[in-house]
């Protein structure tokens, strides 16, 4: 008979705040990823309120290609001192990765391998040249044979989405733009957020392309940063007598195409991340409803859009139109990316999907401060590969 899978919580975590860390190469005092992601990861066992002793598995993000240590996760180990049965490990996803290195700890929980586990990682990228930047993240991350010998790069495709958006339903700009409003407004409000200053409309609207209908706040900046969540099982976050966030639903699809495919599809549509999000309101045993608030990973302003509505938060043509509206702020019927999102809290690549789960915690457990979600008790993250061809998507519900 197979046993009853293990309940899985999230006792800790802790991030750094998103911005510039790293320094060129050859500078007089670098600082080096290991040693910020050290300290996120004492952070995070001592917010827990657990021995580092306990800790049975550690499952890395796998570091950016700039990063100068290989072999990063057996290295941290060492670095930390953290002998464990369970494992070490690194998982790669590309915008996925975060939500991969979760997933997998959470398995590991989930099935028995350990009662502690540490999702984690970091990622630098901001002293990087332009050209390097461009030729080893961007250029290449769609098909080589098909995309790049045309200069096109994810913000090229999401810009493709927004013009069909506008076309389709009869959205203007101004609405697609308004959520670059309200996610600096929740940036603000967000220590770990790199651009913590409001902005109107007008200032959105006035920035420079970079691919048009997408202005200069509409695209997510060059971060660097670092986060840990610690999971465990849930007898042992019982055990540590304080509030904590417990996993309840889980969904995963991939449509079988890398970014945008020569086969003919609805590209506004999201279908993976319908998919997903099918499976995890299934499992959950919860509705679209009943989700207090979102953190999705939406790289471009049009993104948060469509899989606000792929996950069934706002209707189908009116997602641009209910941002406008206020709906999707906090204070509104459905907080969306109360944490700044990735254009405006940042965005980290790999790293980026464990910020939502630090943004779901402090949700939660009430203790978000000045962007609290009122009476929060149900929230969902989601993260993606490309033009949301793939979806991976978590329920979490407060437990105090």
């Amino acid at each position: 008979m197979r046993a009853e899978a293990t309940q899985v919580a999230i006792v800790g975590a802790a991030a750094v705040p998103c911005g510039r860390i790293q320094q060129p190469h050859g500078s007089a005092t670098e600082v080096l990823e290991h040693e910020v992601l050290a300290g996120c990861v004492l952070d995070a066992v001592a917010a827990a309120g657990v021995a580092k002793d306990e800790i049975d598995a550690m499952v890395f993000c796998h570091p950016r290609v700039y990063t100068q240590q290989l072999y990063f996760g057996t290295f941290m180990a060492n670095y930390l001192r953290l002998p464990m049965n369970g494992v070490v490990m690194e998982v790669v996803g590309n915008g996925m990765t975060g939500g991969l290195a979760f997933e997998q700890a959470a398995q590991l929980i989930s099935s028995g391998r350990a009662r502690l586990a540490l999702a984690l990682g970091v990622s630098f990228e901001t002293a990087i040249s332009s050209d390097e930047h461009m030729n080893r993240s961007i250029r290449a991350t769609g098909d080589v044979a098909f995309h790049a010998p045309f200069g096109f790069t994810p913000i090229s495709w999401y810009a493709m989405d927004a013009v069909r958006y506008m076309h389709e339903f009869g959205s203007t700009r101004a609405e697609i733009a308004s959520v670059a409003v309200k996610n600096r407004r929740h940036a603000s409000l967000n220590p770990l957020a790199q651009f913590r200053t409001e902005v109107t409309l007008d200032d959105v609207l006035e920035q420079r392309m970079i691919v048009e209908p997408l202005g200069l706040y509409e695209v997510p900046p060059r971060s660097d940063g670092a986060a840990c969540i610690v999971l465990a099982s849930e007898e042992l976050a019982r055990s540590l007598r304080k509030p904590y966030a417990r996993v309840v639903g889980r969904g995963f699809h991939h449509e079988g195409a890398h970014q945008i495919s020569e086969v003919p599809s609805d590209m506004i549509n999201f279908g993976a991340a319908r998919a997903a999000a099918a499976q995890a309101y299934s499992q959950a045993g919860l509705t679209p409803k009943d989700i207090d608030f979102a953190e999705l990973y939406a790289p471009c302003t049009i993104v948060e859009i469509l899989v606000s509505e792929a996950l069934g938060l706002t209707p189908r043509g009116r997602g641009a139109a209910a941002t406008a509206a206020g709906e999707t702020s906090l204070g509104g019927r459905i907080p969306i990316c109360t944490s700044g999102g990735l254009i405006a809290r940042g965005h980290p690549p790999f790293v980026t999907p464990l910020y939502s789960f630090v943004e779901v915690l402090e949700q939660l457990t009430h203790s978000a401060e000045g962007r609290q979600v009122r009476d929060a008790t149900i929230g969902m993250t989601a993260c993606e590969l490309g033009n949301y061809n793939a979806a991976l998507i978590h329920i979490l519900e407060a437990v105090h």
